[in-house]
């Protein structure tokens, strides 16, 4: 049975801290580089919410169904985004990696590929995690083109499944990735992680 614990996670360029109160101006700005929050589909807080989304994070991690980070892009020592582990499920070995946002600067670089690697191999190499699963908006096929390219299967759609912040309905996209797919993945991040410039 998996016991996920707030951990630092580090390389790659890349550091994931687990969140805290003192991390809500930093990812006040982070949000702002794009304006992230007007991405209808997305879980990105508007700055006036960050406090109330550190909170619930928070909540979550302490009834044991979430484990949340920021991510620090080491190279300009900036928190640059968040990302976490949801819907433990400790009984199942199972995690989800969701809430990922990145500020406008640094999507489409090396950090998305880290994050994932640091996540998946936590979760496969260090809970040992039989499954890791992701949840996605409908709407939201770059989200779903990114989780595919992972190398996750996609598990279905569940019809009507949460409100967006809009007050419309979502269906939601699943994908999962076993541990045994987990070594082909792991090959399949390094490469794109070196095409980055970013060798292991």
């Amino acid at each position: 049975m998996i016991h996920a614990l707030p951990t630092e996670l580090e390389r790659y360029g890349v550091r994931l801290e687990p969140m805290t109160n003192a991390h809500h101006d930093a990812l006040v700005a982070a949000a702002s580089d794009g304006e992230l929050w007007n991405l209808w589909f997305t879980s990105v807080p508007e700055p006036h919410t960050v406090e109330a989304y550190i909170t619930a994070a928070l909540e979550g991690q302490a009834a044991g169904h979430m484990l949340p980070w920021v991510v620090r892009d080491l190279d300009r020592d900036r928190i640059v985004g968040s990302t976490r582990y949801h819907d433990i499920i400790p009984t199942a070995d199972r995690v989800e990696i969701g809430w990922t946002w990145y500020a406008a600067s640094a999507q489409r670089t090396h950090i998305n590929t880290a994050c994932k690697l640091l996540l998946l191999t936590h979760a496969f190499e260090a809970l040992g995690c039989g499954v890791v699963g992701w949840r996605t908006d409908i709407a939201n096929t770059r989200s779903q083109q990114a989780i595919a390219a992972l190398g996750a299967s996609r598990d279905g759609v569940l019809r009507h499944h949460m409100q967006r912040r809009d007050g419309s309905i979502r269906d939601t996209v699943m994908y999962s990735m076993l541990d045994d797919e987990w070594p082909s993945a792991r090959h399949r991040l390094l490469a794109r992680l070196a095409r980055h410039g970013r060798p292991a």
